[in-house]
């Protein structure tokens, strides 16, 4: 069964009429340009998997409950050209049955690396499955992107967004605690895209949640090589060739790491002899505040994308191991056709005493906010 065009009318007409007094005819024409959509696409173990469309009349986020994923978001150049700017399928059915790298995929318990696959907590000695060689990958063989999550779209007169939920059961994947996540996505009509997590647990855990897009800001046309890249970072945190932290926090100072001023990214791949797979460091401890993480500028398109994250560190990754992948618009994604900013805990951190702890115990409520802030420069 599918259903889309009601939803897309009750979220006009709730927004168009959200005030209690009569709205103008120009704030009507103002509020009807948010609008949701959705559609059952598909089934997956007897639960319904949605595509969702978050539309402000500039900015279109598409969305799914399976995975937690954002399909695509499409948004203008400095001529007004509207174009996908994420590395994706062409439907969200595509991700049930295709293998693909993390394409915009919540990815969880915990994200990123676990040397040797394996982590103690009070004594207990937990092992997970090897997925990346003899390591532990972003959750694991079936982790937060292969789940279909329960989802529910709301909105108010600035923001439209799709609220979902997910049960990770004690021993999921090897990790204890039965997991309550709270799962936020929302475009606001200042062309913000916001993702909110929030987690509790019944039994003591770690976590560490983000989201894996991958962006070309260009239109996903070729390489990310002519981006310019920010990072207010000061550090990052050197891997052995397991791309596994070794435990250094090193000063960016005088390496390919240092882009505390705009750089553009081909010259840094070049000075580093190779793509970029790293933990750049935000903050030395998880705290609330929001910080402006990284701004990304495509001189040629003139779109911009400002991150900002309340967590200790974002992984830069660079599509280094993409090659001849089918994606979407009949296009095939090469070498460093996209860019992953995974705002998260630092890699490793369970096995590391440096490091931002990422244990979660019961009475405990994690959360982790990430903000895509889009713009246009001429």
């Amino acid at each position: 069964m599918k259903y889309s065009s009601f939803l897309a009318a009750t979220a006009i007409l709730s927004l168009a009429f959200a005030c209690s007094q009569k709205p103008t005819q120009e704030s009507i024409q103002e509020e009807i340009k948010l609008m949701i959509k959705a559609e059952q696409v598909a089934e997956h173990n007897g639960k319904p998997v949605y595509h969702y469309v978050l539309d402000n009349g500039t900015l279109q986020v598409e969305l799914s409950n399976y995975g937690g994923l954002i399909h695509k978001i499409i948004t203008p150049d400095k001529n007004g050209n509207k174009e996908n700017i994420t590395l994706t399928f062409d439907t969200v059915e595509e991700y049930l049955s295709k293998p693909n790298p993390f394409f915009g995929a919540t990815a969880g318990r915990v994200a990123n690396r676990i040397a040797d696959a394996e982590f103690s907590l009070d004594g207990t000695k937990y092992t997970l499955a090897k997925t990346n060689g003899d390591n532990h990958l972003h959750g694991g063989v079936e982790g937060f992107n292969k789940k279909v999550w329960d989802a529910e779209p709301y909105s108010n007169d600035s923001t439209l967004g799709v609220k979902m939920t997910y049960l990770s059961v004690d021993g999921e994947e090897g990790y204890p605690g039965n997991l309550q996540t709270t799962l936020w996505m929302e475009l606001t009509t200042d062309n913000t895209l916001r993702i909110r997590f929030e987690s509790t647990t019944d039994k003591k855990t770690i976590l560490n949640l983000t989201n894996h897009t991958y962006f070309n800001l260009g239109g996903a046309k070729r390489d990310i090589l002519d981006h310019e890249f920010q990072f207010w970072a000061d550090y990052y945190t050197p891997v052995d060739e397991e791309l596994i932290p070794t435990g250094e926090v090193k000063d960016v100072t005088g390496t390919p790491f240092d882009f505390r001023t705009p750089k553009i990214l081909g010259d840094q791949i070049a000075a580093n002899g190779g793509g970029f797979d790293h933990n750049m460091v935000m903050k030395m401890e998880r705290t609330p505040e929001m910080k402006h993480f990284v701004r990304v500028k495509h001189p040629e398109s003139g779109r911009v994308m400002d991150m900002y994250s309340d967590n200790a560190g974002v992984q830069f990754y660079t599509a280094n191991f993409l090659a001849n992948f089918a994606g979407a618009d009949g296009k095939t994604y090469e070498k460093h056709w996209g860019f992953c900013l995974e705002s998260q805990n630092w890699p490793d951190a369970i096995n590391h005493e440096n490091f931002p702890s990422p244990e979660l115990n019961p009475g405990e409520k994690y959360e982790h906010r990430i903000e895509y802030r889009f713009s246009i420069s001429n």
